[in-house]
C-alpha cells in the first residue's frame, strides 16, 4: 500500500490515463485530486510520436484543463537531450518514428536526411515500412549511432497489446547485429528529466504505471514508491510472475485516486 510522504507523482499515460483516443475511468478525478491537493506531477511516457503540445491537446479533448507542457517529459523529449549532449547542432539525424518526434529533432536545430547521417534514431512508428527498416539497417551497418527512444515491446490500444518501439529496435538490431542505447523509461535518463522538472527527491515521489519492466523497475532503482495500475500490459497473472514488485497494486486510476487521498 502506498506511504506516506507522496510530495509529487509521476505517471505514464498509455494504459495508465488512456487507451488510444479512450479516456479511462477516473482520469478526470485524478487530475481533480492533484490540482485540488495542489500536488505537482509530471507525465511520463515512452511514447514518442507526439509532442508534449499534442499532449496538452489530447487531455483538453478529454475535458482535462490546466495542463501544460512542463507536465510532459516523452522519451522524445529525453531524446533530443541525449542528442544536444554528444552531437552539434545541425548534426544529420534518420528518424524512424512519428511526427511529433521528427518535429522535435528539427526545432533542436538538426537535419532530416537519409544518408550519410551521425546518428539513427527509433521510436514507434505507425506508418512503418520496409523501405525505412532498409535504409536504417543500411546506415546503422555503415557506422551511424543507433538510438532507441525506448525498449516497450507492446503498446496499449483499444484493441489490446500492439507492437511497440521495443519491437521494431529488436528488427533492426536482428538486421543489423548491433544493439540500440535505450533512453527512455526504465533508463535514468527519462525520471532525471522528471524529477528535475519537479524538483523533488526520488523518495518522495510516486511512479504510477502499467508496465513491469519500465515503470516500476526504472523508478524502484532509484527509490521511489511505485503503484501499478492493470488497465495497461500488467495483468495479475504477469505480475504473479514477476521479479520486480511494485508498492501497490490498483485496478485502475478509480481506486488509486482514493488511495492516494488518503497519504498526500
Amino acid at each position: 500500500m502506498l506511504q506516506s510522504p507522496v510530495k509529487a507523482v509521476i505517471s505514464d499515460m498509455d494504459g495508465v490515463l488512456w487507451r488510444g483516443a479512450v479516456a479511462l475511468p477516473g482520469l478526470g478525478e485524478f487530475f481533480d485530486l492533484l490540482f485540488a491537493r495542489e500536488l505537482d506531477f509530471a507525465l511520463a511516457t515512452n511514447n514518442s510520436r507526439n509532442t508534449p503540445a499534442d499532449y496538452v491537446q489530447k487531455l483538453a479533448k478529454m475535458g482535462v484543463q490546466g495542463i501544460q507542457e512542463r507536465h510532459i517529459v516523452t522519451s522524445g523529449t529525453a531524446t533530443i537531450r541525449y542528442l544536444r549532449a554528444r552531437y552539434p547542432a545541425g548534426s544529420d539525424i534518420f528518424v524512424v518514428g512519428g511526427d511529433g518526434l521528427k518535429q522535435l529533432i528539427v526545432r533542436a536545430g538538426f537535419n532530416l536526411v537519409e544518408s550519410g547521417v551521425a546518428a539513427v534514431v527509433c521510436g514507434i512508428d505507425f506508418d512503418l515500412s520496409y523501405g525505412k527498416l532498409r535504409r536504417a539497417s543500411l546506415l546503422i551497418r555503415g557506422g551511424a549511432d543507433f538510438i532507441g527512444t525506448n525498449p516497450d515491446s507492446s503498446f496499449p490500444s483499444p484493441d489490446g497489446l500492439v507492437p511497440g518501439a521495443g519491437s521494431i529496435l529488436a528488427l533492426l538490431e536482428s538486421a543489423t547485429g548491433r544493439a540500440p542505447t535505450i533512453i527512455g523509461k526504465p533508463m535514468r535518463g527519462m525520471f532525471d528529466a522528471a524529477l528535475g522538472a519537479l524538483e523533488t527527491q526520488p523518495q518522495d515521489t510516486l511512479m504510477i504505471g502499467d508496465r513491469m519492466n519500465t515503470d516500476i523497475a526504472g523508478a524502484k532503482a532509484l527509490g521511489m514508491q511505485t503503484a501499478l495500475v492493470l488497465t495497461g500490459v500488467e495483468s495479475l497473472a504477469s505480475l504473479a510472475v514477476s521479479d520486480v514488485q511494485p508498492d501497490a497494486v490498483y485496478a485502475g486510476l478509480p481506486e488509486l485516486v482514493a488511495a492516494l487521498a488518503q497519504v498526500i
